[in-house]
C-alpha cells in the first residue's frame, strides 16, 4: 500500500493512504541501515511503501519502501553533530519566516537556510513576520532586509499573524502545493498557519522573557491537509542551521548574486576568499554585493564541516 507520511515520532510515522485512511508505522529493520548518515532515514512529506501487519482490519503497518524524493531540507543536526537531519520532504514552496526581535532572525540564519533550499530547487519565500510590534527604527531595519533579499529575487512578504496582515498573499500561493513553514521558535509560523486555516487551531507558545527566545511548542513536524487542496508542513523551531553535504566549491553558486558574476573573476574555481582579480571582492567593496551576505559566505566556507557524511 502506498501514502504519505504525516508525522514522524521517533520510531512511529503516522501514514495516510490515497484515501485519507492513517496508519501508525514501523520501519523495517532493513531500511534503518539504509541510511546511517540521517537521525530520520524517514522524514514527513516521505512517499512510502507500507505492509499492514497481522490482518486486514489492522490500522499498523510496516514501511517497507521510501519513493525516491524530489527535494527535502536537510541541515545538520545539532544534538548529534556527526549526523544529519531531514526537517520535511517533497515540498513545492518553503516560507521561511523571519522576525526582526522576539526572537531575533539573524542573516547568517537566513542565507544558510537560503543555500539549501537553493541546491534542492525549492521555491523560497521570505515571510517577515510581527509587523505590528517593531518601533521605527525596526521597521527601517526590516526594510533594508526586504530590499536586500528582494534585490537579489527571493520574494518577500510583510505579515502579521495578530493582525492578520498579508494572509490572503500567502493563500494565493499555496493552493494545490504542499509548503513548508520554517524558522526559529517563536516565529510565528504556527500563528501563520492558524491564520491560513483557523480549524487546525495548533498550539502557541509564548516568548521566554529571559532569553528573547521562542519555546518549542511543535514538537515534530506534522504535515496538514488544509483548505483549497493544499498541505502545509509545520517544523519545530530551530536555533541553528548547520550546511552539510556540499562542497567549498559549490557554495556560491547557491548566492544568486555571486552565481551571477562568478564568471569574471579571474580564476574558474575562484572562493572569492584570497585569490586575485576576485571580481565578486570587486561587487562587495563597491556595496553591489551586500556585505552581511559575503560574510556569512565566508564564515560557510571557513568553518562549516561541509562534506561530513556518516
Amino acid at each position: 500500500m502506498r501514502g504519505t507520511v504525516y508525522k514522524s515520532t521517533g520510531s512511529w510515522h503516522s501514514v495516510k493512504n490515497n484515501e485519507g485512511v492513517e496508519f501508525e508505522c514501523r520501519i523495517k529493520g532493513r531500511l534503518r541501515l539504509d541510511d546511517l548518515g540521517s537521525t530520520n532515514p524517514i522524514a514527513v512529506g516521505d512517499v512510502v511503501e507500507f505492509d499492514i501487519e497481522n490482518n486486514t482490519d489492522s490500522r499498523n503497518g510496516i514501511i517497507i519502501k521510501v519513493h525516491d524524493r524530489k527535494n527535502y531540507i536537510l541541515r545538520k543536526s545539532v544534538n548529534l553533530s556527526k549526523q544529519t537531519q531531514i526537517l520535511a520532504a517533497n515540498i513545492d514552496i518553503l516560507f521561511l519566516v523571519i522576525t526582526i526581535n522576539n526572537p531575533v532572525t539573524t542573516t547568517n540564519f537566513i542565507d544558510r537556510f537560503l543555500i539549501t533550499s537553493n541546491a534542492y530547487s525549492i521555491d523560497t519565500v521570505l515571510l517577515f513576520n510581527k509587523m505590528d510590534i517593531y518601533n521605527k527604527d525596526e521597521t527601517i531595519q526590516l526594510d533594508k532586509l526586504v530590499n536586500l533579499y528582494e534585490n537579489i529575487g527571493y520574494k518577500c512578504i510583510k505579515v502579521s499573524a495578530t493582525k492578520d496582515l498579508n494572509i490572503k498573499e500567502i493563500i494565493s500561493l499555496i493552493k494545490g502545493k504542499t509548503i513548508m513553514f520554517g524558522g526559529h521558535s517563536g516565529s510565528g509560523k504556527s500563528s501563520i498557519i492558524n491564520c491560513i486555516n483557523p480549524e487546525l487551531n495548533l498550539k502557541i507558545g509564548n516568548i521566554s522573557s529571559q532569553h528573547l527566545q521562542g519555546k518549542h511548542t511543535t514538537t515534530y513536524a506534522e504535515l496538514f491537509d488544509i483548505d483549497f487542496g493544499a498541505r502545509v508542513i509545520d517544523t519545530p523551531g530551530i536555533k541553528g542551521f548547520g550546511i552539510v553535504n556540499f562542497e567549498k566549491n559549490e557554495i556560491g553558486d547557491f548566492f544568486p548574486e555571486f552565481f551571477q558574476n562568478k564568471n569574471k573573476c579571474k580564476f574558474n574555481n575562484c572562493l572569492h576568499i584570497d585569490e586575485p582579480d576576485c571580481f565578486i571582492k570587486e561587487l562587495v567593496s563597491s556595496n553591489k554585493i551586500s556585505i552581511s551576505r559575503y560574510e556569512n559566505y565566508k564564515q560557510i566556507i571557513m568553518q562549516d564541516d561541509l562534506k561530513y557524511r556518516q
